[in-house]
């Protein structure tokens, strides 16, 4: 990658794309906008994947929980995503077994499951789920809860490191011809004569140096900050700021060898603990993030005892508590605000809006950050 004072130097350029955001959506569109030969400059106001894209669940996953309420789109979407990742980015993408038990006293989810896992699988062109009966389960997961364990299911999705997949974009990117700069500040939109937006002016974090840089279009991928941006044209605010946090437990403390999903006891939302970088993930939560965006998110009391408290039934032998957590980490989501008093129950569809000259793509998920920078240039 070019050198931070070369990019610099070359922002009087004219450039047929600026994207404004240097998380995995941004960096997605970097990737493709240079792909298809097109001058294209990516600006982030701190590192690059600071936001959301450096805290999500780390997973590459189809979604299953969507097709339950009725998303068979953002699933579909996902599942075809995450089959293209492992073949693009095979070893920063990689498989992960995923295992879901079944309880006494739930009639219908075992067919309900059994449905969706072969729906899941027909999208992605092959066969991986399988079931298990109690005995093997409990080999497979030794802490699991057996009281009432009638077996479960086992299918593939994947993982990654989020952050390490935002820098291979963005390097992908540049390498075609692109250009990213970080700790560069997006201040303001820039108009031509008829008043449709033509460029940004653009702060120097480092230096306080403000620069003017022009574009044929301006791609807001700004992530959670999305409406700020889209504010400087007059545009009314769209999205739902939700945040996602997770529990961090040291491998030894909590051993897992694949994913464990599970119903939480309070409301039936799915939950989800797993191995990744020598110690054990457990998320997420889904509520609505009324903090101010340029503080650190962070997780709340109430959400650390809800994953607590669904760790604690579905795990109970391990009798893990708040004092074995070695650290905690919150992601926020911007999804599409449709007014739905569950924030769970928000969809997760992509969408991309033109306004006054600039392209706003928002929503989706870490899965399908090509196919929203395909939309967004499309």
């Amino acid at each position: 990658m070019l050198a931070r004072g070369q990019v610099i130097n070359r922002l009087e350029e004219q450039w047929d794309v600026i994207v404004v955001g240097g998380g995995i959506t941004g960096a997605g569109v970097l990737r493709e906008a240079s792909r298809r030969g097109m001058r294209c400059l990516l600006l982030e106001q701190r590192d690059f994947a600071w936001g959301t894209s450096s805290r999500s669940g780390k997973m590459v996953h189809g979604g299953l929980r969507y097709l339950r309420q009725g998303q068979a789109k953002t699933t579909w979407h996902s599942v075809r995503e995450r089959e293209r990742l492992l073949r693009e980015y095979a070893g920063l993408v990689e498989p992960l077994g995923f295992l879901v038990p079944l309880y006494a006293g739930k009639r219908w989810e075992p067919l309900l499951l059994k449905v969706g896992l072969s729906l899941y699988d027909l999208m992605a062109l092959r066969r991986s789920h399988r079931r298990y009966n109690a005995l093997d389960l409990s080999l497979l997961v030794p802490s699991l809860r057996r009281d009432g364990l009638l077996g479960g299911f086992w299918y593939r999705d994947a993982r990654t490191d989020d952050a390490r997949l935002v820098l291979w974009a963005i390097k992908e990117g540049v390498a075609l011809g692109g250009a990213a700069l970080n700790y560069a500040r997006v201040e303001a939109l820039l108009r031509d004569r008829r008043g449709r937006v033509c460029g940004v002016a653009v702060r120097d974090v480092v230096t306080g140096r403000t620069m003017e840089v022009e574009a044929q279009v301006v791609i807001n991928a700004a992530g959670a900050w999305t409406d700020r941006v889209r504010s400087w044209t007059g545009a009314p605010p769209r999205l739902r700021r939700l945040r996602g946090s997770h529990l961090v437990f040291p491998r030894w403390r909590f051993p897992l060898f694949q994913a464990v999903g599970f119903s939480h006891p309070r409301d039936g939302r799915l939950v989800y603990a797993f191995p990744w970088e020598q110690v054990t993930l457990v998320g997420t939560t889904d509520v609505d993030h009324d903090q101010p965006l340029d503080r650190e998110p962070r997780m709340s009391q109430s959400e650390g005892e809800y994953l607590l408290e669904g760790i604690g039934k579905a795990f109970p032998s391990l009798e893990l508590t708040a004092e074995d957590v070695m650290s905690t980490f919150s992601g926020v989501r911007p999804v599409v605000g449709t007014g739905r008093r569950d924030p769970s129950r928000e969809p997760r569809d992509h969408v991309v809006w033109a306004e006054d000259g600039m392209v706003t793509v928002a929503g989706g998920k870490l899965t399908t950050f090509s196919l929203l920078a395909r939309d967004a240039l499309n």
